[in-house]
């Protein structure tokens, strides 16, 4: 089994920087994708960034894109994700997701426990 683990969330206001981080621990887990979601109160899980194994392909929401920039560390099994230029309305848990290894982007095989974002108006 792989455990997701987050860090990093706080208060943050509008307009400042946040890098929230994901360390995969457990069994070996590589040739992956891992990525980021969000949930806001009373709203659906969505997906936000995406990165794949060699970090050659990157993902991103509408709604982020140009203001996120995923990152990975695989020595470190970490994934990153710098948040610029904060809104409020990116106030969120935000979750670590794992994909199967081998590449495949076609669900989150892992999810880690969530870190809360607020961006204070």
């Amino acid at each position: 089994q792989v455990q997701l683990a987050e860090s990093g969330g706080g208060l943050v206001q509008a307009g400042g920087s946040l890098r929230v981080s994901c360390v995969a621990s457990g069994r070996t887990y590589s040739d992956a994708a891992m990525g980021w979601f969000r949930q806001a109160p009373g709203k659906e899980r969505e997906f936000v960034a995406a990165i794949s194994w060699s970090g050659a392909i990157r993902r991103y929401a509408d709604s982020v894109k140009g203001r996120f920039t995923i990152s990975r560390d695989n020595a470190k099994n970490t994934v990153y994700l710098q948040m610029n230029s904060l809104k409020p309305e990116d106030t969120a848990v935000y979750f670590c997701a794992g994909y199967p290894a081998g590449g495949s982007w076609s669900r989150v095989q892992y999810w880690g426990q969530g870190t809360q974002v607020t961006v204070s108006s």
